[in-house]
């Protein structure tokens, strides 16, 4: 018989279309902007040429090299002012130094100064003369002294009269600053630290307290004068004080005749005077040591584990000596009321009452 053929059932499954509703086709607005503009990355006021005066409240920057002719070159009449150099230099071709670079009008609070210069042409013509040209200041103020105002990483030469000068009333902070050549104070501040201020005539650093700083003051300035004064090294070229304090720690001051150091109390302090100053002077000396060339060495109403020295004048004076060492070629080494554990190098002692000595 032949063979049957048989063909498997094809079958075919028919699938249902189901149509979904769509959205509408119509854009819903103007696309939204991909990148911040330049307000948003830089949210602060440009200042491109002086002089200016910064007027509201908010942020200002350098964009380059400011200088003016005669005059101020920024005015900030507003609180709460951010005031940012980037690195520039303001500057004063005024042929009479005249006007300050930075000035605070008005009552002002709130205001920070930083990173950047102020060049001026004002130089010590001698024994603590000034004069030539640029700005009579570097940062001052008008009508009252400023509160709560910072200066930081900020530099100026060759001023007048002031470099920064922000006043001693409350809050004002100088740091990381150097002034080089101001015919009056260097800087003043509340609290100034880590600055320096040299070649001026009148103080170098003037504060309710200075901490690891440098003064140094020409003719009868001063180098540093403060409340307190710690890890701070002053000097006077002429006749004033090197380091003046109520309260000096690990300090060393000189002066070429007057001062070297003058303190309520010391503490671990050096002085020197090379003239007819004394070399260290406090109430209240523990652990300091006075050199004078022709005056006393140390002169201290109490004096604890210190030593003085003198060429002609005498090498320690005080009420009461405990373990102090003095040096007089040829002259009274220690002067006391009280003497006690003292020992001359050279020279004599002269005592009122002498315990544990010869």
């Amino acid at each position: 018989m032949p063979t049957k053929l048989i063909w498997p059932s094809l079958v075919f499954t028919c699938c249902t279309l189901t149509a979904f509703a769509q959205g509408s086709l119509t854009p819903p607005g103007a696309p939204a902007p991909l990148f911040k503009t330049l307000t948003q990355i830089e949210p602060r006021t440009p200042i491109s040429a002086a002089p200016f005066t910064i007027s509201a409240p908010g942020s200002y920057y350098l964009t380059t090299n400011i200088t003016v002719a005669t005059g101020d070159a920024i005015n900030i009449t507003a609180n709460g002012v951010t005031l940012d150099l980037n690195g520039f230099t303001i500057s004063s071709t005024a042929p009479s130094a005249t006007g300050t670079a930075i000035l605070l009008s008005g009552p002002r609070s709130n205001v920070a100064i930083y990173n950047g210069h102020i060049s001026s042409g004002v130089t010590n013509t001698g024994a603590g003369v000034f004069g030539g040209a640029g700005f009579s200041s570097g940062i001052f103020y008008s009508v009252s002294a400023p509160l709560n105002v910072r200066v930081k990483e900020l530099s100026v030469a060759g001023v007048l009269l002031h470099g920064i000068n922000l006043g001693l009333s409350s809050s004002t902070v100088v740091d990381g600053c150097a002034v080089n050549v101001a015919g009056s104070y260097g800087i003043i501040a509340t609290s100034v630290s880590g600055s320096t201020a040299v070649n001026c005539g009148s103080v170098g650093i003037n504060a309710n307290t200075v901490h690891n700083c440098t003064g140094q003051g020409v003719g009868s300035g001063t180098g540093l004068s403060a409340g307190i004064v710690s890890s701070g090294y002053g000097t006077s070229s002429g006749s004033g004080y090197g380091v003046q304090a109520n309260i000096a720690n690990n300090c060393y001051g000189t002066s070429s005749s007057g001062y070297g150091l003058y303190a309520t109390t010391a503490n671990n302090c050096i002085g020197t005077s090379a003239g007819a100053g004394v070399g260290l002077h406090s109430s209240v000396a523990t652990g300091c040591s006075g050199t004078s060339s022709s005056s006393t060495g140390l002169d201290a109403d109490v004096a604890n584990s210190c030593s003085g020295t003198s060429a002609t004048g005498n090498g320690l004076v005080a009420y009461n000596a405990a373990f102090c060492i003095g040096y007089r070629s040829g002259g009274t080494a220690i002067i006391a009321t009280v003497a006690n554990g003292c020992y001359a190098l050279s020279g004599t002692i002269s005592a009122t009452f002498k315990y544990n000595m010869p």
